[in-house]
C-alpha cells in the first residue's frame, strides 16, 4: 500500500482499519495513567496491530525537570523517535487507552517539533475494541533506527516566564482544561502538596466537556462550547494540571480551524508551585495598581467616593473588592513591603512607574482638592516607587 498523507488532526477507527497497511503508517500508543483516578495505572494487555509505545514520561520528556512530562529538547525527541524506527515521511496515528487523553499531548509534541503528518485516533483503543477490530497481545516489535529529525517550532509551547506576561495581556485568552472543581479550588489537587487555584485571568474549559463516549464532539458542538468561554479564535493558551489535557483543547481548537494556539507546558503544577515557592504574595498587575491606588487614597485617612469610583473604573469592581479586603487587613509597613514586592515581581520600568504616579495624581485631584496629606503621600510614593 502506498504512502499516505494525513489531512486532519483526527482520524476515525474505520479510517485506521482501512489504511493500517500503508507503508509509511506508524501507530503509537501514548497512554499514561490518569492522575485524577485511583488505581488507573492498570495495564491493558492488548493493542492495535503494529503498535509502538510512545513513552511520554520516560522517553519523550525532560526527565531532569522538576515537573512531570516537561517539554523535551530537540535532541531527546529526535533520539527517542529514531529509536522507535520513525522516519521523516511517517504518517503517525496516536491513540491511548482512555479514549482521548494523553494521545493529544503526543500529537502536540510532534507538531511542536515540526512534524505535521500526525493525527489522533478518535475514541482511541476503547473505540477500536468496540468496533471489534483486530487486537494483538502487547509486545515490543523489533525496529530499525529511523531518520526522524525534530526541529522545534516557535509559538507552540509557553513556559513560566511567558505565562506571567500573557496573564496580563488582554490579547490572549488562557483556557484551563481541569475540572471546574479543581479550577475553582473546591477539591485538592492530585499532586501532593500542590495548592489549589488557577492562573489569574484564566477561564475554565474542562477537556471532558469536549468529549462524548470518549470521542471528540462534532465541530458544531465544540464551536458552541468555545463560544461560551471566548469569542477569540487566536492567541489562545491552554493549561491544565501538567500540560497533558491542555493538548485536548488544542486538538479541538485545531479541528475548528483556529490558529496561533499555545500550550503552557508546566501548567498549574508548575505555576502553583513556583508562585508559592517564590513569594508569599502574588497579584496581577491590575491588583498591584488597585492596592497602590488604595494606599494613596488613604493618605488623609479618608477614602472618598470619587476616589473609590476612580479606582473601580480603573480595575473593575471584583478586583477592587478583593484588594480592598486585603488592604484593610494590612498595616502601613505591610502595605509598603507588598507594593515594593509587586513592582519587582512585575518588573516595573521607570516608564511604568511614571504612568502609575500620574494615575495617583489624578486620584488625588478626583475631589478637586490636593491637600497637604496627599502632597506628602505623593512625595513619599515618588521615592518608594522609583526603580532607578
Amino acid at each position: 500500500m502506498s504512502n499516505i498523507q494525513l489531512d486532519r488532526s483526527i482520524v476515525s477507527v474505520d479510517w485506521l482499519h482501512d489504511n493500517i497497511h500503508a507503508s509509511n503508517l506508524v501507530i503509537l500508543n501514548a497512554t499514561i495513567p490518569k492522575v485524577v483516578v485511583d488505581k488507573d495505572a492498570s495495564s491493558e494487555g492488548f493493542q492495535i496491530p503494529n503498535t509502538l509505545f510512545f513513552d511520554i514520561k520516560k522517553k519523550f520528556s525532560n526527565v531532569d525537570d522538576a515537573f512531570p512530562s516537561a517539554f523535551p529538547s530537540e535532541e531527546t525527541f529526535t533520539n527517542s523517535a529514531q529509536e522507535l524506527g520513525i522516519n521523516k515521511d511517517a504518517a503517525i496515528v496516536l491513540y491511548d487507552e482512555k479514549g482521548i487523553y494523553s494521545s493529544a499531548r503526543a500529537w502536540w509534541l510532534f507538531k511542536a517539533f515540526g512534524h505535521d503528518n500526525v493525527a489522533v485516533l478518535n475514541g482511541g483503543f476503547p473505540e477500536w475494541k468496540r468496533k471489534n477490530f483486530p487486537i494483538v497481545n502487547k509486545q515490543a516489535p523489533k525496529t530499525t533506527v529511523g531518520n526522524f529529525q525534530a526541529k522545534q517550532q516557535e509559538n507552540y509551547m509557553v513556559f513560566f516566564k511567558d505565562i506571567l506576561k500573557i496573564q496580563e495581556d488582554s490579547n490572549y485568552t488562557i483556557l484551563d482544561a481541569r475540572s471546574a472543581q479543581r479550577f475553582n479550588g473546591l477539591v485538592a489537587e492530585p499532586r501532593e502538596g500542590l495548592r489549589s487555584g488557577n492562573i489569574p485571568n484564566s477561564k475554565n474549559l474542562p477537556f471532558e466537556d469536549l468529549l462524548k463516549n470518549k470521542q471528540l464532539l462534532p465541530k458544531e458542538e465544540i464551536q458552541t462550547i468555545f463560544n461560551q468561554v471566548t469569542k477569540q479564535q487566536e492567541n489562545l493558551v491552554f493549561s491544565c494540571g501538567s500540560g497533558i489535557t491542555a493538548c485536548v483543547l488544542a486538538l479541538a481548537a485545531t479541528e475548528l480551524g483556529y490558529t496561533n494556539l499555545r500550550v503552557y507546558d508546566g501548567s498549574w503544577t508548575e505555576y502553583g508551585s513556583l508562585i508559592t515557592n517564590t513569594t508569599n504574595m502574588h497579584w496581577t498587575k491590575n491588583e498591584l495598581v488597585a492596592y497602590t491606588l488604595l494606599y494613596a487614597a488613604n493618605s488623609n485617612f479618608e477614602e472618598g467616593n470619587k476616589e473609590r469610583n476612580l479606582i473601580i473604573e480603573k480595575v473593575n469592581m471584583q478586583t477592587f473588592q478583593k484588594i480592598h479586603d486585603e488592604f484593610d487587613a494590612d498595616n502601613d509597613y505591610q502595605s509598603i513591603q507588598k507594593i515594593q514586592k509587586g513592582l519587582e515581581e512585575h518588573q516595573f520600568t521607570q516608564k511604568d512607574v511614571d504612568k502609575l504616579l500620574l494615575e495617583i495624581k489624578n486620584l488625588f485631584f478626583a475631589d478637586g482638592d490636593f491637600d497637604i496629606y496627599e502632597r506628602i503621600m505623593f512625595r513619599s510614593l515618588n521615592k518608594l516607587l522609583s526603580v532607578e
